[in-house]
């Protein structure tokens, strides 16, 4: 499947992962919707996106507010006629310990990187079963199925993502047409280690640094593949990571 005329919305889309992800998607022609609540960076990505002739709208958007998500996709709809994916890529991985009880980030975890997927595919859902065909593209992690220390809360978001991914698929993908893939990256260097406040967990993180980790153009490689199969071709899950991690 080529992606001219096709419409997709990135969330996250202001750094990283899906900031990569939006700039290689319009290259290759789509026109993408970038969200996120920073109005500021959002705009100077579309600026780089329209200064090589690709096509961006920027709508802020908190994924933990389904009004918002409403409105971005009644604002997509009315600026490009229609939605044909999404990518689910915002999320936070502030790691603790548990005797830590940093309950406030575990709830704030929650609330981004499970209720922002929830909150996404049922805003751009009805749209996609109208077309009868589309994708949806949900980031989890290797994390989804590997604890590592002080991830237990964050671990579990992402194999939240992983299954409701995989019961998504088989719920609407033969009945729709609307293929559904998690993409689940190892270290990726991104601005995700940021959000960490355990002293001890950042310590512990230095060996880390060390390897080579993944870039997120790598990411926005491995999503770039899957929107471009055949529409017969559901990708399910695809693992990536850097060559150098255990």
């Amino acid at each position: 499947m080529k992606l001219n005329n096709k419409v997709i919305i990135v969330t996250g889309a202001s750094s990283g992962i899906g900031k990569a992800t939006a700039i290689k998607l319009a290259k290759n022609g789509a026109s993408v919707v970038l969200t996120s609540r920073s109005e500021e960076k959002l705009e100077e990505i579309k600026e780089t996106i329209e200064k090589n002739n690709g096509k961006a709208l920027v709508v802020t958007c908190d994924v933990t507010s389904k009004d918002d998500f409403s409105k971005l996709v009644e604002k997509t709809i009315q600026e490009f006629g229609t939605v044909n994916a999404i990518i689910n890529n915002a999320g936070l991985m502030p790691l603790s310990y548990i005797e830590k009880f940093k309950t406030d980030e575990w709830e704030t975890m929650v609330d981004v990187n499970i209720k922002g997927v929830l909150n996404g595919i049922t805003a751009v859902l009805p749209t996609l079963i109208k077309n009868k065909g589309g994708n949806i593209i949900n980031i989890s992690s290797t994390a989804a199925y590997n604890y590592f220390p002080g991830g237990a809360v964050y671990c579990a978001t992402k194999s939240a993502v992983k299954m409701f991914s995989e019961g998504l698929r088989k719920e609407i993908t033969p009945k729709y047409g609307i293929n559904v893939t998690s993409i689940e990256p190892g270290a990726v260097n991104t601005d995700l280690l940021s959000t960490i406040t355990d002293e001890d967990i950042k310590e512990e993180l230095k060996q880390m640094k060390e390897m080579t980790s993944l870039e997120a153009e790598d990411i926005a490689d491995a999503i770039f593949y899957t929107l471009t199969q055949p529409e017969r071709v559901n990708v399910n899950d695809v693992h990536i990571l850097p060559s150098e991690q255990k």
